[in-house]
């Protein structure tokens, strides 16, 4: 079935951009796109792996403050961030993308630029969208547009892997004031992500007496027979195919080369589950922690001589969340999408997002960036496509716009 905008959504877009501002400030994306593009191969030559975005902040912070932003910082975090300020009277937008790579520091980070493609580590994800923030600014500010709402322009950290989205939850957890968030990760226009898949990813441990592997037979159960039986039955739990939840045993860590004839006294598994359902999500939990206690019993019941015990540590907890197919945020994406020229926008049942962090703190958000699949993303050979690559910059601006509203719109939020 195809997607519904409302009447209502549609009439703001069309006032939008029947503005001649607006028409300005689109206009100046598409003739400003190699100077964009030239910032984007500037910020992925900066070395920016997932605690180590400083040096990319603070160029980043440079090129926001260039524009006029004011308060313009790094906070304790490490998000930098500039504010444009309203005239009042509309909505306070976060405008946001994530400056973490998945790359390491000494990771080469050559480009090339052929075919109106670019080749480099980082080139989309999501440097991109750091740049894609900076396209906005700067059509704002070459076509004189004002907002009724204030604007955020931020540059987040910690978004990857082990990161755990930090970065935007500190951001919106220490900014009450924020009314609606707009993320950008990758370089496409054609749809949003609007739901949060909840994360968790646990570091289990098992630990038991050790000892010998000989001498200590039949004597001490083992941890790693414990951590391999809790995989095992992990590996046979049913989950449902909708809401799309998932699981994975990711890592096993026990004993070492020096100790290859000793019975260990510590084993750890890592295990990472994902749900659309927040329901369902912590009835995955309930099951694989089921687990776990069963199989450290089973163990210390074998042996009859000895205890394993387990303990639990998180290192990635992101709570599902979800928002209204129909709300007005998600209504103002597609609608900018279809504008750009794409009939059918993508709206997918899933997102591992900055914006799952927006969610949970009950502020309305989507993520931007939706385009044809690439799967060269996270590895050396990443790719970006020039051809008209502007137009993500044109979503992004306005779906910003129709949330913050402006002289002659109104913010289409509730």
């Amino acid at each position: 079935m195809t997607y519904q905008v409302s009447g209502r959504i549609k009439a703001a877009l069309d006032a939008l951009v029947s503005d001649p501002q607006i028409q300005r400030a689109l206009s100046f994306m598409e003739t400003d796109q190699e100077e964009i593009i030239q910032r984007q191969m500037e910020l992925a030559s900066i070395p920016a792996p997932t605690y180590h975005e400083e040096e990319k902040a603070r160029r980043l912070l440079e090129l926001l403050r260039s524009e006029g932003l004011e308060e313009c910082r790094i906070d304790e975090q490490g998000n930098c961030s500039g504010l444009r300020r309203g005239t009042g009277g509309g909505k306070t937008v976060l405008l946001e993308a994530h400056m973490d790579t998945v790359f390491p520091l000494d990771a080469d980070l050559t480009q090339k630029r052929e075919g109106g493609w670019i080749y480099g580590p980082g080139i989309v994800d999501d440097t991109r969208g750091c740049v894609t923030v900076l396209s906005v600014l700067r059509a704002m500010n070459a076509a004189g547009l004002r907002t009724k709402g204030d604007i955020h322009f931020v540059g987040t950290v910690q978004e990857e892997g082990m990161g755990g989205m930090r970065g935007m939850e500190y951001y919106v957890n220490h900014h009450p004031e924020l009314q609606a968030s707009v993320s950008i990760d990758g370089s496409g226009h054609r749809g949003a992500i609007y739901l949060a898949t909840g994360i968790q990813t646990a570091e289990i441990t098992f630990r038991g007496k050790g000892g010998h592997a000989y001498l200590a037979f039949g004597e001490v159960a083992n941890p790693i027979h414990a951590a391999c039986r809790a995989a095992a039955k992990i590996a046979c739990l049913q989950v449902p195919d909708y809401p799309r939840t998932t699981y994975a045993v990711t890592n096993l860590h026990a004993g070492n080369m020096s100790a290859v004839h000793a019975i260990p006294g510590e084993a750890k598994i890592v295990v990472n589950f994902r749900s659309n359902s927040p329901q369902e999500l912590e009835k995955l939990r309930g099951q694989i922690f089921d687990a776990v206690e069963e199989a450290c019993r089973e163990e210390t019941d074998f042996w009859g001589k000895d205890t394993i015990t387990w303990e639990c540590h998180y290192l990635c907890d992101i709570p599902a969340g979800r928002q209204e197919k129909e709300a007005p945020i998600v209504q103002a994406a597609v609608a900018a999408s279809q504008f750009l020229g794409c009939e059918e926008p993508r709206l997918p049942e899933e997102g591992c997002t900055n914006c799952s962090r927006a969610i949970a703190a009950g502020i309305p958000a989507v993520c931007l960036g939706e385009g044809d699949y690439d799967p060269y993303i996270h590895s050396l050979k990443e790719r970006f496509k020039e051809e008209e690559a502007w137009k993500g910059c044109q979503q992004a601006l306005l779906v910003t716009l129709l949330c913050a509203g402006t002289e002659d719109v109104e913010s289409v939020l509730e």
